[in-house]
Parts: C-alpha cells; structure tokens; sequence
C-alpha cells in the first residue's frame, strides 16, 4: 500500500508567489509522517520543492519503493551526523546492506557497546529536534572554494563529474554531507531504527518495506557476509573501493589493469569452486540458483571448464522441460499462472529421472512446449558416465525440495549473484540490485529485442520471485560466487545511458530511468578491448566465446 495524495488537476499557482509542496498540503504532510517526499511531473521531489504553474503533484509515502530509498538516505544521514559530533575523527564507511540493515564500519576506530550506545542516544535526540534538512546548491567555482576552506571529501566526486554543472550538499545545523537523491525535509520523519554492534562494524536497522510500524527479527547472513567481506578487502588492496578512486585510475591509464585483475579474481574462485567440488568426495549434481541477471550461463560454462581439468565432464538438464501440465499449472493471487513457484514442477518425474540417472540407469527426457503447455517424449535418452557429473541452474535448486530424492551429500549448492562492493563514496553505496538491472537492459536490448521501458516494467516482478524462491535459501550454498566485475559499470555505462535516454517524461518508468541514467554519469567509460571474451560481462554487452557453442 502506498499513501497517495494528487491534485485533482493542475495546480494553479501565482507566479509571483512561491509556493512549496509542503505548503500547499500542509494539513496532510503535518498529520503524517509517512508522507515523506513527493512526485511532480513524473519526478521525485523534496517536499520543499516550489511548485510551479500547471504542476501535478503527488505525495509519496514511505511505503513506495522510492520513498523508501528517501527513509534509508535520511537515516544514513543522521547516523553520520551523530558520529561527527561524537566521535569527528571517525572514518565512517557503509558497506552493504544485510537483511533490512545497512552494515558500517568505522575504519580508524574500534567499535565498541558504549560508542553504539552513544550513537544511539545522539541520532534519538537529532531526531527528536526536528531539525530541518536543506539542500545547498554550488557552481564549480564556487565548490572548488569551499573544499579549500572546509578540506573535506564529503561528495567532492562532483567536482570532477563532467556532465553535472553544479555541487550539491544537505546541510543540518552546521553539518553537511554528500547523498545521492532526494532526502526527507526534517530529521523527524526518520523515527524507526536500530544501531547494534556486529561483528568489527555495527547494523543500522529499518523496517521491511512491508511493515513500516515495526522492526522485524533481523535474519542471519553469515555466508553472503564472508563472501561480501572476501571481495572488499581485495578491492581495498587493488586501493579501489569507491566510484572516486575507480575514476581516478581510469583517468591515470590504470584501466587495463583493472580488468585483468578483476577478471583474475573470477577465474581464482571459479577455479577454488571446482577444487572444493572434488574434495567433497562423492558429488555427483552441482546445482547453481542465483537472481535475474547474475551471469548463470557464464558462470555455468566457466565452471565446467575448470570440472574437466579435475577430470570430471559436466552434463546439463533442464528444469524447464519439467514443468506439470498447464492444467496443473498453480495460480498467483491475480489468477495467472505461477510459473515460479516450486509447484510448478513435475517434482515426482524430475526426482524419478534424478534418481535413475545417478544409479546409471538410462532415461528418456521431456521436451515441454511452452506453446501449448504439455511435455512430449520424443526419443531423446540421457544417461550418465562414470566420469561425468550434473549441473543443473535453476531458480529453486538451493531448495532442497527440488531433489529431495538425492542424498545431501551426493549435491553441490552454488549461489552465485553480483554482490557490487565498489560504493559512491563512503557514505553512498551502490545497489546490487540496480547493477543486476543494468546488466539486464542491456541484455534485454542486445538479446531479446525488449527495450529498457520494458525491462524496468517487469523488474518488481522478477524481484518478487527472487525475495521468494531465491534469497531466503542463500545460507543453504555450499560456495557463494559473486559475479561483480569493479570496473563493470564503466562498460555498460554508454549501452544503458542510450536505452534510458529512450525513455520519455510521459512514461510512469521515467523516474527510475532517470534514477539510473544521472547514477551512470559519475563513471568514466573505459576500453573494452582487453575484456576477455570468457567474462561473465560478455553475457550481457555480446562477443562472449559462449555464444559459439549454441
């Protein structure tokens, strides 16, 4: 549900009157806190925004995905003030979000109960204040002297953004800091929130965008943590942890080796993957899930690759030949087909197969035809060699339901996702969902004919499936693969920036368009030449070595 107040019509204001959205719904905004930015002319706003003649205005509620993002920001927002009057030689960094939380961690500090405690009891009584949060604009010029004066770092990626005209930061009382997007009016719309120790750093806690009246039990991620951890400190080594920094050896002609590192990195832990296959004595599937647009295909080949050096020859079949008959398809809540629920599988005929070809047993394999909903048996027989090993992708196989017929100890679990580390600055992070996205628009686009309206269309509906039949088994994995590339987004930076650009202010789309197009002109584009042709990014920008094999 999302709160939704709209002009009847066009609002009709005196020119010569400034008017601010804040104003002109004064009794609505005022009565609930929920209400936390708005939308004009198909953009999001603060609710200072002066409106203009012939505006239509919305209020947005924090339950919408972008009031959200504007609840998450203004809650960064006051913790990193806090910090700053409690503890202002503290080198702060937001890391990545777990389980509703964000995680920090505080670079030169220990973190310890007391400092929590501390910060706790600051941001309580920065928020109690209601002390208003104002955005400051700046020319260049006028910038590059207030970073002499103030010798800060606080969003001085601006400065060397060529496509922005101009720096901006929100000021509270006399702190100021960098965020990217809008941010709530006033420290008090921010009043639901945990800060606990964990681990070397501590969790900033929010409600589920399902239940904003409650924090709920926040769920252990242990493994996507190690696996997150695991890749920032070698990024930290490389000294590239930020869009900042990425830039900067980009424009000092680092960029090559930026590749081939990131790019060795992959080929190590695929290689470690398929070690660890072999040691497991007795494996006989590998099953790999992951979310829209992680680079399963690649992955799935590069990991065979490595399965036949240890002597092994990966076997694929497909679960989408194995779906019941469309009679028996399940229905959504809407009435239609659900085709990525676990019930949409013939469970009884994937196992019996499973399980026949494991004792060696030959079997004849489904075609399902998508058309008229109804599987044939053409002739087509599968068995298994000794030397030869199946790796099944699909988005139920860390469910153990899947092939509850095989032995634990006969499977292999692979969850594999672009887990992005590399941040906008220290206070800014970058979304792995929104870099999933953008490898799918432009996938969409080269592959699938579909341009990026419709990608960005059907989003929240591939997230849904993924928050239901994939994440919550992710700690199910025996290895954890993360597909993020640090120098990606340089790459697919002029393919999503020409598909976003298509997108008009007439569409609903524009504000996410817009969202992704202005985040993907803080990166520097780099050579594409020394990307080799087995990347995961090849699955997405085209010329993978892959593609021969179809």
């Amino acid at each position: 549900m999302n709160i939704k107040y709209k002009s009847e019509e066009n609002v009709i204001v005196d020119d010569n009157k400034k008017i601010k959205v804040k104003e002109l719904f004064k009794d609505k905004i005022e009565n609930n806190k929920k209400i936390i930015a708005c939308i004009s002319n198909n953009e999001v706003k603060s609710l200072d925004y002066e409106v203009k003649n012939n505006d239509k205005v919305e209020l947005l509620g924090i339950y919408s995905k972008d009031g959200r993002r504007i609840y998450i920001r203004g809650l960064l927002y006051i913790m990193s003030k806090a910090f700053n009057e409690l503890y202002p030689e503290a080198l702060l960094s937001v890391n990545y979000q777990l389980s509703n939380s964000m995680y920090c961690e505080v670079d030169n500090m220990n973190v310890t109960e007391e400092m929590i405690h501390n910060v706790d009891k600051k941001m309580r009584e920065i928020v109690s204040k209601d002390l208003e949060i104002r955005k400051v604009e700046m020319t260049k010029e006028e910038a590059e002297e207030f970073y002499e004066k103030e010798k800060t770092l606080r969003g001085i990626l601006q400065l060397d953004n060529k496509e922005k005209e101009g720096v901006s930061l929100y000021f509270c009382e006399d702190y100021y800091n960098y965020f990217y997007g809008v941010m709530p009016i006033s420290t008090s719309y921010i009043n639901i929130f945990e800060i606990t120790k964990y681990y070397n750093g501590f969790l900033l806690r929010y409600p589920n965008k399902n239940n904003w009246d409650a924090l709920e039990e926040f769920k252990e991620r242990k493994k996507v943590l190690k696996t997150l951890e695991e890749y920032e400190s070698i990024h930290e080594v490389l000294e590239v942890d930020t869009i900042y920094k990425l830039n900067k050896k980009i424009r000092e002609g680092k960029g090559k080796d930026l590749i081939l590192l990131a790019e060795a990195l992959h080929e190590k832990k695929i290689s470690d993957i398929a070690d660890n296959i072999i040691k497991k004595q007795g494996v006989k599937v590998v099953l790999i899930a992951g979310p829209s647009s992680s680079g399963k295909t690649t992955f799935a080949k590069r990991l065979g690759i490595q399965l036949r050096l240890n002597g092994l020859k990966p076997v694929t079949i497909s679960v989408d030949n194995y779906f019941v008959e469309r009679k028996d398809t399940p229905l959504d809540e809407n009435g239609k087909y659900n085709f990525e629920c676990l019930e949409a599988i013939d469970l009884d005929l994937f196992n019996d197969h499973l399980t026949r070809l494991l004792n060696g047993e030959e079997v004849q394999t489904p075609i399902f035809d998508f058309k008229t909903g109804t599987k044939s048996f053409t002739g087509e027989k599968m068995k298994l060699e000794k030397d030869q090993i199946l790796v099944i992708e699909g988005i139920h196989c860390l469910n153990d339901k899947l092939t509850s017929s095989i032995p634990k100890e006969q499977k292999y679990k692979i969850y594999i996702s672009a887990l992005t580390v590399l941040n906008i600055d220290y206070y800014n992070r970058i979304s792995t969902t929104d870099t999933r996205l953008i490898r799918r628009m432009v996938r969409d686009s080269k592959y699938r004919g579909y341009n990026a309206l419709h990608t960005l269309q059907i989003w929240d509906s591939v997230n849904s499936g993924e928050e239901k039949y994939i994440f919550p088994f992710q700690e199910e994995a025996d290895s954890m693969f993360n597909t993020s590339l640090i120098y990606e987004l340089c790459v697919l930076r002029k393919y999503a920036m020409t598909l976003l650009k298509e997108i008009t202010n007439n569409n609903q789309e524009y504000i996410e368009a817009k969202r992704l197009y202005e985040f993907l002109k803080y990166f520097e584009e780099i050579d594409e030449e020394y990307i080799p042709r087995n990347s995961l990014l090849r699955e997405f920008i085209g010329d993978s070595i892959f593609e021969e094999e179809n």
